[in-house]
């Protein structure tokens, strides 16, 4: 009598058993089927997305309206010329963006000013790779951003100037715009003067404030490489790069000048807008 009452109760388990593992099998197909639908990295061959990042005022009364992009590739910089497929409208269709990108998510590439009084919207188009895509800036409240100061602490953008030490002085997004007059050969060397206000996070009191620079290549017909792409800061304010073009045309360089707030990625990342500085240099390369 027990092994009849001991055989059934085993045989009930493996029934229990063979149930859940009947059970199993369609939760495990569906588990196989996600990963198999989850996106697949790709290091080139994908589209590149506009981003509005958001709005701030200016000083004088205008408006700057904040656009980065996202590059799916992980590799790949893609080329996309101002034009059909790399424009704005209402034109003109150029209004400083890149034409250069970079992979991944590049976050406060650059600003529109817009007038005090504008209304509307003023929408980036990107084509590449047979997917268009566009994205409006517009001057919803909702969307305002502090650009020029990080609330939590009273933090400012680093002051940069370029190539002149008597040269126009940016701050912010927006930047400052500056350009070598005389053409230039192969190689030459990038000149930065750039300053910070030293204000550093409260939790990070005890360390010295942190500052750098990176520049890029932002537009241009060919490859472009900075030595070193990161340079140090002396005591006068002065950063040196060697850059080298390997071929002639107009190039348009970007400096990105980032303080204790973090490097760009992590502002960004914290929801914050605050501190980067960029600045821009165009080339005539012979």
């Amino acid at each position: 009598m027990v092994w009849f009452v001991l055989k059934g109760f085993l045989d009930g388990q493996r029934a229990v058993a063979l149930l859940a593992l009947l059970f199993a099998c369609p939760v495990f197909a569906t588990a196989q089927e996600s990963r198999a639908d989850a996106p697949i990295p790709h290091v080139m061959g994908q589209s590149v997305s506009p981003s509005f990042e958001g709005w701030y005022p200016n000083p004088d009364g205008t408006h700057s309206l904040l656009f980065g992009y996202f590059n799916r590739n992980y590799e790949e910089k893609v080329d996309i010329p101002v034009g059909l497929n790399n424009q704005f409208t209402p034109g003109p269709a150029d209004r400083g963006q890149p034409t250069h990108f970079l992979p991944r998510r590049q976050t406060g590439m650059f600003a529109v000013v817009v007038p005090a009084d504008f209304e509307g919207r003023l929408t980036w188009s990107l084509t590449a790779y047979g997917e268009t895509i566009a994205i409006p800036g517009h001057l919803r409240p909702e969307w305002e951003i502090t650009a020029l100061e990080e609330i939590t602490s009273g933090n400012t953008p680093p002051v940069v100037r370029v190539h002149a030490v008597d040269g126009d002085m940016g701050q912010g997004p927006g930047g400052t715009h500056a350009a070598w007059t005389v053409p230039v050969t192969r190689a030459a060397a990038l000149v930065v003067w750039a300053v910070d206000d030293g204000v550093r996070k409260v939790r990070a009191s005890a360390r010295p404030p942190r500052f750098g620079l990176v520049w890029s290549k932002y537009r241009g017909p060919g490859a472009v490489s900075f030595e070193p792409t990161t340079p140090d800061v002396d005591s006068t304010g002065q950063a040196v790069t060697m850059v080298t073009f390997d071929e002639p045309g107009e190039y348009m360089l970007r400096v990105l000048a980032w303080d204790d707030s973090g490097g760009q990625a992590a502002i960004m990342a914290g929801g914050f807008f605050c501190c980067w500085t960029n600045a821009y240099v165009t080339v005539q390369v012979q």
